[in-house]
């Protein structure tokens, strides 16, 4: 569980990190510890808050084909913002960009560290 959780949080930093660099509307006060700050809480937005809201959006997520399930992540970001003022999102497209990125670098990670243990 440690290392899911320890996953799950360089995962969010390296992600929020790339989304911070290529959208302006994101920032989080120019030093890396306020990042990683923000991405353990995000992760911890993610595990606490996220499935209550999964459940809550259901019947859209379904109707939506699970598209719907990208504005419950933004929505999530913007948790993590309101509770971390340090994260300044200005934009919902970039918040929303930034969520597409954070996806993108996590479904990679994922791949190739599933792919070292199949080859091991």
């Amino acid at each position: 569980m440690l290392k899911r959780f320890l996953f799950s949080w360089l995962v969010n930093f390296l992600g929020l990190w790339v989304a911070s660099e290529l959208f302006s509307s994101i920032q989080y006060g120019g030093k890396l510890r306020f990042l990683i700050i923000a991405s353990a809480i995000f992760g911890i937005v993610n595990a606490l808050v996220r499935p209550i809201v999964v459940i809550l959006s259901l019947p859209a997520i379904v109707l939506t084909f699970g598209l719907f399930t990208l504005v419950v992540n933004t929505l999530m970001l913007y948790v993590t913002s309101f509770f971390y003022p340090t994260l300044q999102i200005n934009s919902r497209w970039s918040a929303f960009g930034a969520v597409i990125i954070v996806w993108l670098v996590n479904y990679l990670m994922t791949d190739l560290i599933v792919e070292r243990k199949e080859r091991a």
